[in-house]
């Protein structure tokens, strides 16, 4: 409760007495409001992220301005409803948690670089217009191919059921490691800031989610990383030569080549 015996200027001298340690704790409650919000943007969750965060002020306002009765009323939903928002938020959750599992403190990469508010506007460099030059060439010869852009979960502890590359990306090189007779073709390929960074993949497959019968293994491999983490994904079919791209372990739809550039390059900026 506030002092009734304040006055407007006392008050406002308090708020100047901010501390060093004030002032941190105030950056990294901002961090963390801005990362949670870069997990769940694009996705429903979004809109009940921002539900939550204007119930919270009207809590606090209601709060400061002594309205006993909606107070303990917005009090007890926010201390009974992290229950419910471990369950609504169960993928997110769970995407973080795989994020900070899968890090390997002892690899070049730091932990801190999973963070993409601490990246600079250049570290995804990824020739995209390479990719999809590629992909529309193997759906041409309808060449099954599977492609997953690394965002900011680390994909590293794929690398190890498949093989540790450093290729830079072009499109001769996609379209080599997918041609039929390499030895490279099976699996998937993890790209990063513009390196393949590993080959024959194994990705997790989903066999929960409905989907179309012409869509095989790969579509499903494709969805379950998508779904598992915030990686992208381009799948090429065999049997029919189309292209797909998955986001959130759900299919994109596009127009043609040149929306589907546009896509990926937004979704990896």
């Amino acid at each position: 409760m506030r002092n009734k015996n304040q006055s407007p200027l006392e008050i406002f001298n308090d708020l100047l007495k901010f501390s060093v340690v004030d002032i941190i704790d105030v950056i990294l409650v901002a961090l963390l409001l801005y990362y949670i919000y870069k997990l769940v943007k694009g996705t429903v969750a979004i809109n009940i992220f921002i539900g939550i965060i204007i119930i919270y002020l009207v809590w606090k306002l209601t709060s400061f301005l002594e309205m006993e009765l909606l107070t303990g009323i917005f009090g007890g939903f926010m201390k009974v409803g992290i229950i419910a928002l471990i369950v609504v938020f169960q993928p997110e959750i769970r995407k973080f948690l795989l994020m900070v599992g899968s890090t390997n403190f002892n690899r070049r990469r730091k932990f801190l670089k999973q963070f993409s508010f601490l990246k600079t506007e250049t570290s995804n460099e990824t020739d995209v217009d390479a990719v999809i030059s590629a992909c529309s060439k193997m759906s041409m010869s309808k060449t099954g191919a599977l492609i997953v852009f690394e965002r900011n979960n680390n994909l590293d502890f794929l690398s190890s059921s498949g093989d540790e590359m450093n290729i830079k990306v072009t499109q001769p090189i996609i379209e080599s490691i997918f041609f039929k007779n390499s030895p490279l073709h099976d699996g998937a390929i993890v790209v990063s800031n513009n390196i393949v960074k590993a080959t024959r993949v194994i990705l997790p497959v989903n066999n929960e989610k409905k989907i179309p019968q012409r869509f095989g293994l790969r579509h499903r491999a494709a969805i379950g990383i998508t779904e598992k983490t915030d990686a992208l994904a381009l799948a090429v079919s065999e049997e029919t030569g189309h292209i797909s791209y998955f986001k959130d372990g759900e299919f994109v739809v596009f127009e043609d080549t040149n929306e589907l550039n546009l896509l990926i390059k937004k979704d990896l900026a």
